[in-house]
Protein backbone atom coordinates (compact mmCIF):
# COMPACT_ATOMS: atom_id res chain seq x y z
CA UNK A 1 0.00 0.00 0.00
CA UNK A 2 1.42 3.35 -1.01
CA UNK A 3 1.67 6.37 1.28
CA UNK A 4 -1.09 8.10 -0.70
CA UNK A 5 -3.47 5.16 -0.21
CA UNK A 6 -2.68 5.03 3.50
CA UNK A 7 -3.39 8.74 3.84
CA UNK A 8 -6.69 8.38 1.95
CA UNK A 9 -7.68 5.45 4.16
CA UNK A 10 -6.81 7.43 7.31
CA UNK A 11 -8.93 10.36 6.09
CA UNK A 12 -11.80 7.96 5.32
CA UNK A 13 -11.61 6.43 8.81
CA UNK A 14 -11.46 9.88 10.41
CA UNK A 15 -14.50 11.07 8.43
CA UNK A 16 -16.42 7.93 9.40
CA UNK A 17 -15.61 8.46 13.08
CA UNK A 18 -16.65 12.12 12.86
CA UNK A 19 -19.93 11.13 11.21
CA UNK A 20 -20.57 8.54 13.93
CA UNK A 21 -19.89 11.09 16.66
CA UNK A 22 -22.18 13.59 14.95
CA UNK A 23 -24.97 10.98 14.80
CA UNK A 24 -24.42 10.17 18.47
CA UNK A 25 -24.65 13.84 19.42
CA UNK A 26 -27.88 14.23 17.43
CA UNK A 27 -29.33 11.15 19.09
CA UNK A 28 -28.38 12.46 22.53
CA UNK A 29 -29.96 15.84 21.83
CA UNK A 30 -33.11 14.14 20.55
CA UNK A 31 -33.22 11.72 23.49
CA UNK A 32 -32.72 14.45 26.06
CA UNK A 33 -36.09 15.95 25.11
CA UNK A 34 -37.97 13.09 23.47
CA UNK A 35 -37.49 10.36 26.07
CA UNK A 36 -38.94 12.33 29.03
CA UNK A 37 -41.90 13.39 26.87
CA UNK A 38 -42.52 9.80 25.81
CA UNK A 39 -42.37 8.58 29.42
CA UNK A 40 -44.80 11.29 30.57
CA UNK A 41 -47.18 10.52 27.70
CA UNK A 42 -47.13 6.80 28.50
CA UNK A 43 -47.71 7.54 32.19
CA UNK A 44 -50.72 9.73 31.44
CA UNK A 45 -52.10 7.14 29.02
CA UNK A 46 -51.65 4.38 31.61
CA UNK A 47 -53.28 6.55 34.28
CA UNK A 48 -56.32 7.09 32.03
CA UNK A 49 -56.58 3.42 31.06
CA UNK A 50 -56.46 2.26 34.69
CA UNK A 51 -59.34 4.57 35.60
CA UNK A 52 -61.44 3.53 32.62
CA UNK A 53 -60.82 -0.20 33.00
CA UNK A 54 -61.58 -0.17 36.74
CA UNK A 55 -64.42 2.36 36.51
CA UNK A 56 -62.88 4.51 39.25
CA UNK A 57 -65.09 7.52 40.17
CA UNK A 58 -63.65 11.01 39.68
CA UNK A 59 -63.90 11.87 43.40
CA UNK A 60 -61.35 9.11 44.11
CA UNK A 61 -59.05 9.42 41.11
CA UNK A 62 -59.89 11.80 38.24
CA UNK A 63 -58.96 11.19 34.64
CA UNK A 64 -56.14 13.35 33.19
CA UNK A 65 -58.58 15.13 30.89
CA UNK A 66 -60.75 16.13 33.85
CA UNK A 67 -57.70 17.46 35.71
CA UNK A 68 -56.78 19.60 32.70
CA UNK A 69 -60.38 20.78 32.36
CA UNK A 70 -60.43 21.75 36.05
CA UNK A 71 -57.11 23.54 35.69
CA UNK A 72 -58.55 25.69 32.90
CA UNK A 73 -61.91 26.24 34.60
CA UNK A 74 -60.45 27.13 38.01
CA UNK A 75 -57.47 29.04 36.62
CA UNK A 76 -58.31 32.40 38.33
CA UNK A 77 -58.46 30.72 41.76
CA UNK A 78 -55.38 28.62 41.16
CA UNK A 79 -53.43 31.55 39.73
CA UNK A 80 -54.01 33.70 42.82
CA UNK A 81 -52.92 30.83 45.07
CA UNK A 82 -49.90 30.17 42.87
CA UNK A 83 -48.77 33.81 43.08
CA UNK A 84 -48.99 33.71 46.89
CA UNK A 85 -46.89 30.54 47.11
CA UNK A 86 -44.44 31.79 44.48
CA UNK A 87 -43.97 35.09 46.30
CA UNK A 88 -43.06 33.30 49.52
CA UNK A 89 -40.72 30.97 47.63
CA UNK A 90 -38.83 33.75 45.85
CA UNK A 91 -38.50 35.90 48.96
CA UNK A 92 -37.30 32.95 51.04
CA UNK A 93 -34.75 32.02 48.40
CA UNK A 94 -33.48 35.59 48.19
CA UNK A 95 -33.09 35.85 51.96
CA UNK A 96 -31.40 32.43 52.03
CA UNK A 97 -28.91 33.57 49.38
CA UNK A 98 -28.07 36.78 51.21
CA UNK A 99 -27.82 35.12 54.61
CA UNK A 100 -26.10 31.95 53.41
CA UNK A 101 -23.43 33.68 51.35
CA UNK A 102 -22.83 36.36 53.98
CA UNK A 103 -22.46 33.84 56.78
CA UNK A 104 -20.24 31.62 54.61
CA UNK A 105 -17.90 34.56 54.01
CA UNK A 106 -17.75 35.20 57.75
CA UNK A 107 -16.97 31.52 58.36
CA UNK A 108 -14.01 31.61 55.99
CA UNK A 109 -12.67 34.79 57.56
CA UNK A 110 -12.84 33.54 61.14
CA UNK A 111 -12.65 29.96 62.39
CA UNK A 112 -14.04 31.08 65.75
CA UNK A 113 -17.22 32.36 64.09
CA UNK A 114 -17.55 29.10 62.13
CA UNK A 115 -17.08 26.94 65.22
CA UNK A 116 -19.56 29.08 67.14
CA UNK A 117 -22.44 29.23 64.66
CA UNK A 118 -22.13 26.32 62.23
CA UNK A 119 -23.62 23.76 64.70
CA UNK A 120 -26.76 25.90 64.98
CA UNK A 121 -27.10 25.94 61.18
CA UNK A 122 -26.88 22.14 61.21
CA UNK A 123 -29.54 21.97 63.93
CA UNK A 124 -31.89 24.11 61.83
CA UNK A 125 -31.28 21.84 58.86
CA UNK A 126 -31.92 18.52 60.60
CA UNK A 127 -34.97 19.72 62.56
CA UNK A 128 -38.15 19.10 60.52
CA UNK A 129 -39.80 22.40 59.69
CA UNK A 130 -43.20 20.83 60.43
CA UNK A 131 -42.20 20.47 64.09
CA UNK A 132 -41.07 24.07 64.59
CA UNK A 133 -43.54 25.84 62.29
CA UNK A 134 -46.34 25.91 64.93
CA UNK A 135 -43.98 27.66 67.35
CA UNK A 136 -43.01 30.17 64.66
CA UNK A 137 -46.65 31.03 64.01
CA UNK A 138 -47.25 31.41 67.74
CA UNK A 139 -44.38 33.85 68.27
CA UNK A 140 -44.66 35.75 64.98
CA UNK A 141 -47.72 37.94 64.56
CA UNK A 142 -47.58 38.20 60.77
CA UNK A 143 -48.61 35.13 58.80
CA UNK A 144 -46.52 36.25 55.83
CA UNK A 145 -43.39 36.59 57.95
CA UNK A 146 -44.03 33.19 59.53
CA UNK A 147 -44.32 31.55 56.10
CA UNK A 148 -41.15 33.30 54.99
CA UNK A 149 -39.19 32.10 58.04
CA UNK A 150 -40.30 28.50 57.54
CA UNK A 151 -39.33 28.49 53.88
CA UNK A 152 -36.03 30.25 54.64
CA UNK A 153 -35.07 27.63 57.24
CA UNK A 154 -35.40 24.87 54.65
CA UNK A 155 -33.55 26.72 51.86
CA UNK A 156 -30.77 28.30 53.93
CA UNK A 157 -28.45 25.41 54.74
CA UNK A 158 -27.60 24.13 51.20
CA UNK A 159 -26.41 27.60 50.21
CA UNK A 160 -24.42 28.04 53.42
CA UNK A 161 -22.74 24.64 53.31
CA UNK A 162 -21.99 24.65 49.57
CA UNK A 163 -20.66 28.21 49.58
CA UNK A 164 -18.50 27.53 52.64
CA UNK A 165 -17.10 24.43 50.93
CA UNK A 166 -16.40 26.43 47.78
CA UNK A 167 -14.67 29.27 49.61
CA UNK A 168 -12.44 26.75 51.39
CA UNK A 169 -11.71 24.88 48.13
CA UNK A 170 -9.63 27.63 46.52
CA UNK A 171 -6.23 26.30 45.41
CA UNK A 172 -3.84 26.55 48.38
CA UNK A 173 -0.95 27.29 46.03
CA UNK A 174 -2.80 30.31 44.68
CA UNK A 175 -3.62 31.39 48.22
CA UNK A 176 0.06 31.22 49.12
CA UNK A 177 0.88 33.22 46.00
CA UNK A 178 -1.64 35.90 46.94
CA UNK A 179 -0.11 36.14 50.42
CA UNK A 180 3.42 36.35 48.98
CA UNK A 181 2.37 39.32 46.84
CA UNK A 182 0.80 40.98 49.87
CA UNK A 183 -2.85 40.68 48.85
CA UNK A 184 -5.31 41.73 51.51
CA UNK A 185 -8.10 39.46 52.78
CA UNK A 186 -10.60 41.40 50.70
CA UNK A 187 -8.50 40.96 47.56
CA UNK A 188 -8.12 37.23 48.21
CA UNK A 189 -11.84 36.95 48.75
CA UNK A 190 -12.84 38.96 45.70
CA UNK A 191 -10.27 37.69 43.20
CA UNK A 192 -9.70 34.09 44.34
CA UNK A 193 -12.14 32.63 46.84
CA UNK A 194 -15.43 33.92 45.42
CA UNK A 195 -14.71 32.79 41.82
CA UNK A 196 -13.62 29.38 43.16
CA UNK A 197 -16.82 29.12 45.21
CA UNK A 198 -19.18 30.12 42.37
CA UNK A 199 -19.81 26.56 41.03
CA UNK A 200 -20.44 25.28 44.56
CA UNK A 201 -22.80 28.18 45.29
CA UNK A 202 -24.76 27.58 42.10
CA UNK A 203 -25.07 23.88 42.93
CA UNK A 204 -26.46 24.78 46.34
CA UNK A 205 -28.76 27.36 44.74
CA UNK A 206 -30.38 24.74 42.51
CA UNK A 207 -31.08 22.60 45.58
CA UNK A 208 -32.29 25.54 47.63
CA UNK A 209 -34.74 26.64 44.92
CA UNK A 210 -36.74 23.43 45.20
CA UNK A 211 -36.45 23.36 48.98
CA UNK A 212 -37.78 26.93 49.23
CA UNK A 213 -40.89 25.82 47.34
CA UNK A 214 -41.26 22.77 49.59
CA UNK A 215 -40.83 24.94 52.69
CA UNK A 216 -43.46 27.39 51.45
CA UNK A 217 -46.01 24.64 50.82
CA UNK A 218 -45.33 22.91 54.16
CA UNK A 219 -45.60 26.21 56.03
CA UNK A 220 -48.94 26.91 54.36
CA UNK A 221 -50.18 23.48 55.44
CA UNK A 222 -49.18 24.21 59.03
CA UNK A 223 -50.61 27.74 58.97
CA UNK A 224 -53.91 26.34 57.69
CA UNK A 225 -55.53 29.72 57.12
CA UNK A 226 -57.56 30.56 54.05
CA UNK A 227 -58.95 33.66 52.48
CA UNK A 228 -57.60 35.91 49.79
CA UNK A 229 -53.96 35.43 50.84
CA UNK A 230 -54.02 31.63 50.82
CA UNK A 231 -51.58 29.65 48.69
CA UNK A 232 -51.67 26.38 46.82
CA UNK A 233 -51.37 24.28 49.98
CA UNK A 234 -54.61 25.64 51.40
CA UNK A 235 -56.24 25.20 47.99
CA UNK A 236 -55.32 21.50 48.16
CA UNK A 237 -56.65 21.20 51.73
CA UNK A 238 -59.91 22.95 50.87
CA UNK A 239 -60.38 20.82 47.76
CA UNK A 240 -59.80 17.70 49.86
CA UNK A 241 -62.43 18.75 52.39
CA UNK A 242 -64.92 19.31 49.55
CA UNK A 243 -63.91 16.09 47.75
CA UNK A 244 -62.98 18.25 44.77
CA UNK A 245 -60.19 15.84 43.81
CA UNK A 246 -59.69 17.23 40.28
CA UNK A 247 -58.82 20.63 41.78
CA UNK A 248 -56.39 18.92 44.17
CA UNK A 249 -54.62 17.31 41.25
CA UNK A 250 -54.60 20.60 39.33
CA UNK A 251 -52.97 22.37 42.28
CA UNK A 252 -50.43 19.55 42.65
CA UNK A 253 -49.68 19.84 38.94
CA UNK A 254 -49.01 23.56 39.37
CA UNK A 255 -46.67 22.94 42.31
CA UNK A 256 -44.73 20.34 40.32
CA UNK A 257 -44.62 22.64 37.30
CA UNK A 258 -43.33 25.57 39.34
CA UNK A 259 -40.64 23.35 40.85
CA UNK A 260 -39.49 22.27 37.41
CA UNK A 261 -39.45 25.86 36.14
CA UNK A 262 -37.42 27.01 39.16
CA UNK A 263 -34.89 24.22 38.66
CA UNK A 264 -34.60 24.92 34.93
CA UNK A 265 -34.17 28.66 35.50
CA UNK A 266 -31.43 28.12 38.09
CA UNK A 267 -29.77 25.51 35.88
CA UNK A 268 -29.74 28.01 33.01
CA UNK A 269 -28.26 30.64 35.33
CA UNK A 270 -25.55 28.17 36.33
CA UNK A 271 -24.80 27.38 32.69
CA UNK A 272 -24.71 31.06 31.74
CA UNK A 273 -22.18 31.86 34.47
CA UNK A 274 -19.98 28.77 34.05
CA UNK A 275 -20.10 27.52 30.47
CA UNK A 276 -17.18 29.62 29.26
CA UNK A 277 -14.62 28.65 31.88
CA UNK A 278 -15.58 25.89 34.33
CA UNK A 279 -15.10 22.18 33.68
CA UNK A 280 -18.56 21.27 34.94
CA UNK A 281 -20.22 23.25 32.15
CA UNK A 282 -17.72 22.92 29.30
CA UNK A 283 -18.75 20.62 26.47
CA UNK A 284 -16.13 18.11 25.43
CA UNK A 285 -16.03 15.95 22.34
CA UNK A 286 -16.62 12.27 23.07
Amino acid sequence: MTATQEAEEAVFVFDAEEAARARQRRMERFGRWALPIIVVALTIWGWDRVIVSNNIPHYILPRPGLVLETLIKDWPILLNALLVTLQTTVLALAVAVIGGVGLAVLFTQSKFIEMSFYPYAVILQVTPVVSIAPLIFIYVDSKTVGLLICAWIVAFFPILSNTTLGLNSADHNLRDLFRIYGASRWQQLRLLRLPAALPYFLGGLRIAGGLALIGSVVAEYVAGTGGVGSGLAFTILEAGYRLNIPRMFAALLLIAGVGVVIFMALSFLSWALLHKWHESALKREV
